[in-house]
């Protein structure tokens, strides 16, 4: 096999569990964003704009609907022979009686080293595939070889009020990092680790190797990080001062999208170069009938509109029937949103149907009773395939997950901050 000069191995297995029920059935990485894209569209893109056609895809937690959308990587032309996409999912070696998940950042790429090794790369880019940014990782690379360095992670610039819910790099005027932290309570300055990470290969494996006798949850930000420091290996910061979101959060992912209405999106999906692909079905045309009104949304492919949007984002196929009205609030895959409905600040996952006169996201901002640390910010989700019978009032920081019916709802309601999840078989 040709030798690489740099692959990319991508870490898509996270649960997302403060995305709650969005990420009850899929990894992160697959929940919809954008109307058309999935998350894991952007690094992927990122990987093929930056000329990188080598990646590694680790998957561990629900990974199908994942799988599925990657297939063999034809959208992000990654098909091919001199390079392409590999799905990696944790695995038994030889000799061993039982597999092991994949306990940590830094331990999932130990446990792929024979792949990265079968295309004696000289450097391995380490991203998520689970943020929002568009990124020339080409650069980073530069940087990195200009610097001579062993390991070079990608910061930004975070108000230092802000600093201590994150990873901080403490660097020299050179850019060179003498000390990493945390979530310091007191951070001694804003730069902020992106989770993206350049290595020379030789170095990180030898690394990887010594770690891996210590610790059994190997991670680059608790055990690898550190040991180069105290090893003297040469850690620098590339700055990054463009756009980039983690939209780890029912509320940070929400405004996230909301932010692509605007007429001039910070994050712009528009721009001719360094182009988002995704996998998707080809859909017959949008369609806006005669009463429609529709005003700062996206409308993917075969959106079929009859009532009135605004300020939303809609996934492919879905249908708006005549006199339902959409505000801020994302509507994802193949979701049918019935007459005379009215949807306020909202979160639907696929193939969703909601009923006739159903009155969504009203009330007080009451926050969810089963978890208040993930529905407070006024946004009631309703999980993928479900369906919300015909009149029914729900409220605020609500989630339904499943097949309802009538009798689900006291009074036809469902009172802000309540949750109806069903099992497979209608059950609560």
């Amino acid at each position: 096999m040709r030798k690489k000069e740099m692959l990319a191995m991508l870490l898509a297995g996270g649960q997302g569990s403060r995305l709650g029920v969005l990420t009850k059935n899929k990894a992160k990485p697959a929940v919809s964003f954008g109307g058309k894209y999935r998350i894991i569209d952007f690094p992927m893109s990122n990987c093929i704009n930056s000329g990188v056609d080598t990646v590694g895809v680790l998957t561990q937690y629900q990974p199908l609907q994942l799988n599925r959308h990657i297939g063999i990587g034809i959208p992000w032309d990654l098909d091919r022979k001199k390079g392409g996409v590999t799905i990696l999912a944790p695995h038994m070696k030889d000799g061993e009686a039982e597999g092991h998940w994949y306990s940590g950042t830094a331990n999932a790429i130990y446990q792929n080293i024979h792949f990265i090794d079968a295309y004696n790369p000289t450097y391995v880019l380490i991203i998520s595939g689970d943020h929002i940014y568009k990124m020339d990782y080409s650069r980073m690379l530069a940087f990195h070889k200009k610097n001579n360095c062993d390991a070079t992670i990608a910061v930004l610039e975070v108000p230092i009020e802000e600093a201590d819910r994150f990873g901080i790099m403490n660097a020299d005027v050179d850019d060179k990092i003498y000390e990493f932290e945390e979530k310091p309570p007191q951070p001694k300055s804003n730069l902020a680790s992106m989770g993206i990470y350049i290595f020379t290969w030789d170095v990180l494996r030898a690394a990887l190797r010594e770690a891996d006798k210590i610790h059994d949850d190997l991670d680059f930000g608790k055990h690898i990080i550190p040991m180069f420091l105290e090893q003297g290996q040469a850690l620098y910061a590339y700055r990054f001062k463009d756009y980039w979101k983690d939209v780890g959060t029912i509320d940070s992912y929400w405004s996230a999208n909301m932010e692509l209405t605007k007429a001039v999106p910070e994050f712009n999906l528009y721009e001719d170069f360094a182009k988002i692909y995704t996998s998707s079905d080809h859909q017959p045309p949008q369609f806006t009938g005669p009463d429609a009104d529709v005003k700062t949304s996206l409308l993917s492919e075969g959106c079929e509109v009859f009532g009135s949007v605004y300020n939303s984002t809609l996934g492919p196929g879905v249908r708006v029937e005549g006199g339902a009205v959409i505000r801020d609030s994302i509507i994802m895959e193949g979701c049918v949103i019935g007459e005379n409905s009215v949807i306020d600040r909202c979160i639907i996952d696929e193939n969703s149907i909601i009923g006739k006169n159903v009155k969504m996201g009203m009330g007080e901002n009451v926050p969810n009773k089963l978890k208040p640390q993930v529905y407070d910010t006024g946004i009631s989700v309703i999980g993928e395939a479900s369906v919300v019978p015909d009149g029914v009032t729900i409220g605020k920081n609500c989630v339904i997950h499943g097949v309802t019916l009538p009798e689900h709802y006291e009074s036809a309601r469902l009172e802000s901050g309540e949750t109806i999840e069903l099992d497979g078989e209608g059950m609560l």
